[in-house]
């Protein structure tokens, strides 16, 4: 009945109104009437309004009777055509979102004896489960049930079987891959059915952790992570390959995770390993991606998997993985991409029901704060639903212990909340932190989960833009510099970040809600940004003020996060947007780990250094208020000190970022020195009342209290 020509268009727009379009070479766009017809039940509509648009007459149509979903029903003419009722606009309304709320599992529930498919499609008017067997394939009938869920149980053993689902909507059949999918073929093309009982099971708890402040993340990803001809990694790019022991370079230094347990940190950060496109999983070697391109949300990316055609392996080497981490003591934070999929027009979620998992604008047209063509519609219910049920699923399948959430700024305040709540009653020390940023969606302002909203968030964490600009420079603008490598304009901006961005020049009302970093995968290296803007430094210079942007991330209140080799001055050539460039712009370079052991010490200094000294990782404004102070110097200078009765040490840090020298004498008489601008250490340097503050420098002293 669906002619890609009709003499006219019927769609249903709200619950209670069907929008009909007439081409004006249709009896010119007339119709006193229009019938609708369902089976048996026939009744006019009443015209509630007509207007002229482009090349049709638009008329708007109410009737008195709830719309049969589900079932075809048809529109007549006063001329006597008959066309289908297409679902429109309908499914973007509060009602139909009410109306179909649906709390319930979703998926496939497997047992050897039977196993149950359900699928939330509400608008579609039949549907079927395709199962292929080796050379065989059948197609079964699911059933209509309530909230439009659709269901049928297989009463055979269909282990390892593979699946998809034909939907029809608006007449039209549409073949999608399970959105709720656990495991697939390679490269993702069907569903594969699996018994969750047969995954390998972790045998570590998840590390000791308390105080969001006390997180140190260090993001990476886990192809680049290995993938160096030197990494000493045999199972290079693989989630095997990171869980390789002991692995060193040509040099004999430590590599991969090895080397991340020595240098400190407590959480890998992994950019996304979910299935994503851009990337053939049979064929690794031949593409590189980062992997904001999701296309199944619950399934490990299949290119990390030592083989990927066997369902079970991703799985199985990826909770191996991060229970391998879990016993070297770090914790495990997963890049996650819920605001946005590779393709709207093909995804599943717009097979199944159109219309509903992604935003428009008010002329109906998907809108794109993503950037890439789609907004994922998180205020829905059961949106919120899926990435709850997902998030849940990573959490407790694989021991996720945290997660990053990519333009966190176009999901919704409720659904992050949700997430937090979810987590809460999971593990509470589960860390969620997110691109906050504010971007341009059709959301209410006060709905976005952004910094402006951060008050009503709560214990998730944002990326510190005030932060990043502030110490590095702008990153929209290349040649911008921040505080630490020259620029005085940042000065207040500097106090304000060490401070934890709080208070009223701050941008948070906690320290816990700042992640503050001057690198990450995005935009350029730190390296590259500083051997641009000054290029007639020596090296020595730029390394210099390199290693004070560093020390700034983690000498600050709130959450530091460094972006894997930043210790080493990590490099990619000048390229700005590595997202999809070869392994030679991405890999870790394992011999500059080597090359600049040196700062590899002094980073792995610093972070001892704030692990030492908890009046560096303040929990609260109330704290950070008592504690922290800034001495009366030399603009622009820094002096930043952290004095509380609850602490039996006072910490002094000073921060030169010019090319002169400056003589400074130390407050209160003896200090001792831990950190200068070549060593960084948990562990005295020696007993200082004054100092010679080099160009480029930053100096931390600790002096203990005096106790009667």
């Amino acid at each position: 009945m669906n002619d890609s020509k009709k003499a006219f268009y019927a769609y249903l727009d709200r619950l209670d109104l069907v929008t009909l379009l007439l081409p004006y070479d249709y009896h010119q766009g007339h119709s006193k009437y229009f019938t609708y017809i369902h089976r048996d039940e026939s009744y006019e509509l009443v015209i509630e309004g007509i207007e002229e648009i482009n090349d049709f007459r638009k008329y708007y149509c109410s009737f008195p009777h709830p719309f049969p979903f589900g079932a075809i029903c048809y529109i007549e003419s006063e001329h006597g055509d008959v066309i289908e009722v297409d679902i429109g606009s309908v499914t973007r309304t509060p009602e139909f979102d009410e109306l179909f709320k649906y709390e319930g599992p979703l998926g496939y529930e497997y047992q050897p004896h039977a196993t149950t498919f359900k699928v939330w499609a509400p608008t579609a008017t039949a549907l079927r489960l395709e199962l292929h067997h080796g050379n065989d394939s059948e197609m079964i009938e699911l059933s209509r049930k309530q909230e439009g869920v659709w269901q049928v149980t297989v009463s055979m053993d269909v282990h390892e079987w593979c699946y998809c689902y034909h939907i029809c909507v608006n007449g039209v059949w549409r073949e999608a891959v399970d959105p709720y999918v656990k495991a697939i073929t390679p490269n993702g093309q069907l569903g594969v059915i699996i018994d969750e009982n047969r995954y390998k099971h972790p045998k570590t708890a998840r590390p000791s952790f308390s105080m969001m402040t006390d997180a140190i993340i260090y993001e990476t990803h886990i192809r680049d992570l290995t993938i160096h001809p030197n990494s000493g990694v045999r199972h290079k790019g693989l989630y095997k390959g990171i869980a390789e022991e002991n692995t060193a370079n040509v040099k004999g230094d430590s590599t991969a995770l090895n080397y991340m347990k020595e240098l400190g940190i407590t959480h890998i950060e992994f950019l996304p390993l979910n299935h994503f496109a851009g990337v053939d999983e049979t064929r690794p070697d031949d593409c590189y991606n980062w992997g904001y391109n999701p296309l199944h949300f619950n399934v490990p990316q299949g290119s990390y998997a030592s083989n990927p055609a066997t369902p079970y392996t991703r799985i199985n080497e990826l909770i191996g993985l991060i229970d391998v981490i879990h016993q070297k003591g770090i914790r495990v934070i997963l890049d996650v991409v819920y605001n946005h999929v590779y393709e709207r027009e093909t995804s599943s979620f717009e097979k199944i029901v159109p219309g509903y998992y992604f935003r428009h604008d008010l002329n109906g047209t998907p809108s794109n704060g993503t950037g890439v063509g789609n907004d994922i519609a998180s205020e829905r219910h059961m949106v919120r639903k899926f990435i709850v049920d997902s998030i849940t699923y990573w959490t407790n399948t694989f021991k996720v212990d945290g997660f990053r959430f990519d333009l966190m700024g176009i999901l919704d305040v409720t659904t992050m909340k949700l997430i937090r709540k979810t987590l809460d009653g999971i593990d509470s020390t589960i860390l969620v932190i997110g691109e906050g940023w504010d971007l341009n969606t059709p959301l209410a302002k006060e709905e976005k989960a952004n910094i402006h909203n951060q008050d009503r968030l709560g214990a998730i964490a944002q990326f510190n833009d005030q932060f990043r600009d502030g110490i590095k420079g702008n990153t929209f603008n290349l040649y911008d510099c921040g505080y630490a490598l020259g620029n005085h304009y940042y000065y207040q901006t500097a106090k304000t970040v060490l401070k934890g961005s709080i208070g009223q020049q701050g941008i948070f009302n906690e320290p816990f809600q700042t992640v503050n970093y001057v690198e990450v995968h995005d935009n350029h290296t730190l390296w590259d940004k500083i051997h641009i803007c000054f290029p007639e430094d020596t090296d020595e210079s730029k390394r210099l003020r390199h290693r004070l942007a560093t020390a700034m991330v983690l000498l600050a209140q709130g959450i530091p996060f460094l972006h894997s080799g930043q210790e080493f001055f990590r490099t990619k050539n000048g390229e700005g947007n590595s997202y999809r460039s070869p392994d030679c712009v991405n890999q870790l370079d394992w011999m500059a780990r080597s090359k600049y052991k040196e700062n590899v010490e002094y980073v792995k200094g610093l972070i001892a250094f704030r692990k030492r000294y908890a009046i560096l990782r303040l929990s609260s404004t109330k704290q950070i208020n008592e504690a922290v102070s800034f001495l009366d110097i030399e603009k622009p200078l820094l002096a930043y000190l952290l004095s509380h009765h609850k602490f039996n040490e006072d910490v002094l840090c000073y921060f030169n970022p010019t090319e002169k020298e400056y003589e400074m004498s130390l407050p209160y008489g003896q200090w001792k020195l831990y950190v200068t601008q070549n060593q960084a250490s948990p562990h005295s340097l020696g007993n200082y009342s004054n100092i010679t503050l080099p160009p480029f420098s930053c100096y931390c002293f600790v002096q203990e209290k005096v106790t009667c």
